[in-house]
This record gives structure tokens, C-alpha cells and sequence, in this order.
């Protein structure tokens, strides 16, 4: 079932002057513990310590530590060759319009051809698409022959369904350089979800949406929880 994405208004959210509550005169100020006492040991230790350079086996062991959901970013070039790899640096952006942003690094193939067209879908995985991450995670040529797939609807953009609890098309917004990476924000002008069984509205809790999302983190995948 195709949805298209409906653009939603977020509520603006009211402002309140807040006036701050005073101390009662029963307590002592003299006895209030200074703010930097409550912090964490490891703060205080930390703000002793001269900074070092973060190197980058470093900083992935940091990264790693926190899991995140694993999704396949795809995209077609002028004569509809498919190129696409995994990423986990996903994320939405705004509500309305609806972005979303993926880094994508600058030495792959699939960046290039992603500008040029100026388009591209997110192929979020589920727990069985374990396939799908570890294909495109590899530099070797061939990933699509790993995985089926098929184009998108009224597109040749390459989707991955089998592997996928969700899918999405978006048109290329804008491009922000960000050290190895870029950073690519899209407009997501296509979206197909589980439907719920009852409405048979797009949802992201149906009991009968399959299987839940991969997740990446601490250097293994893991499934979501039921």
C-alpha cells in the first residue's frame, strides 16, 4: 500500500514568564550544597583532565556504544544502474515540511550519483533484513545481486521491501560538508508504512506490522524488542 505524506503543522508551543521561587527563609542558604557538588565524580575528574585528540578508533568505540536503527540509503543514476549503502546516521528533521538527513561518506560511490539525480529512498530494515545491512556495508561490487529489489513506484529508484518495514522516496534539499562525510537532507515526497488493521492508516505501532526495526550498536545487530 503507497501512502503519501501528508504535511503536518506542529502545535506551537506557548511562552510563560516564569518567575523564580525564592528560597524560604526556614532553610539556611548557608547549608545548600553548591551546584558543582551534585555533578557525577567522572565530571569533576574530567574537567581536571587536559583535552587529547579524539583519534577515530576512539571516537567509534564512542559512537558504537550507542546503537541505532539500520537503514539502506539507494539511488539510480542517468541509465537506472542502482548504487546504495547502509547507514545508521539517519535521523528526521523537520515535521513541515517533512526532512529528514543522512551523512553519507565522500569517498563512496553512491554520493556522486545521488547529487546528480538529485533524489534518492531510504530503505528502513527490519529485524530479518540483516542481509541487506551487510551487503551494502561492503565495498564490493554486486550489492544489489546480494538482495532482491524492484524500482519505486513512478520511478526507477531501487527499493529493498523485502528487507524493509518501511520505505521512503525523497527529493535531494540541500547538502552540508561535515569533515568525511556529507551531510544530505531530503524532502520526503513518498512513504509506504504498515497499515494499521483497524483505519487502514500509515502507523508505526500496528500489532500486524511484521517484523520490528534492525539495530546496529557495540559492533553487532540486534532485534527490536517485541
Amino acid at each position: 500500500m503507497v501512502t503519501p505524506v501528508t504535511s503536518l503543522t506542529p502545535t506551537p508551543t506557548p511562552t510563560h514568564s516564569v518567575t523564580p521561587t525564592p528560597i524560604p527563609a526556614s532553610i539556611p542558604t548557608s547549608s545548600l550544597a553548591p551546584a558543582s557538588s551534585l555533578l557525577p565524580t567522572v565530571c569533576a575528574s574530567s574537567a581536571q583532565t587536559e583535552e587529547q585528540a579524539v583519534g577515530p578508533e576512539t571516537f567509534r568505540a564512542l559512537m558504537g556504544s550507542h546503537p541505532g536503527a539500520v537503514a539502506v540509503i539507494t539511488t539510480a543514476d542517468e541509465q537506472g544502474n542502482p548504487y546504495g549503502f547502509t547507514c545508521t546516521a539517519l535521523c528526521s528533521l523537520s515535521l513541515d515540511p517533512p526532512l529528514l538527513l543522512v551523512c553519507a561518506s565522500n569517498t563512496g560511490s553512491t554520493l556522486p550519483v545521488l547529487v546528480e539525480r538529485g533524489e534518492f529512498a531510504v530503505n528502513f530494515l527490519h529485524s530479518q533484513g540483516r542481509r541487506a545491512a551487510e551487503a551494502f556495508a561492503s565495498r564490493t561490487a554486486g550489492r544489489f545481486a546480494a538482495v532482491p529489489w524492484q524500482t519505486a513506484p513512478g520511478s526507477d529508484l531501487p527499493l529493498l521491501p523485502q528487507d524493509s518495514h518501511a520505505l521512503a522516496r525523497c527529493r535531494l534539499d540541500r547538502l552540508h560538508p561535515a569533515g568525511d562525510h556529507t551531510i544530505v537532507i531530503g524532502e520526503v515526497v513518498w512513504t509506504h508504512t504498515p497499515p494499521h488493521p483497524s483505519t487502514g492508516a500509515p502507523t508505526d505501532a500496528s500489532p500486524t506490522a511484521g517484523p520490528g526495526p534492525l539495530l546496529y550498536g557495540r559492533r553487532q545487530y540486534a532485534a527490536w524488542p517485541d
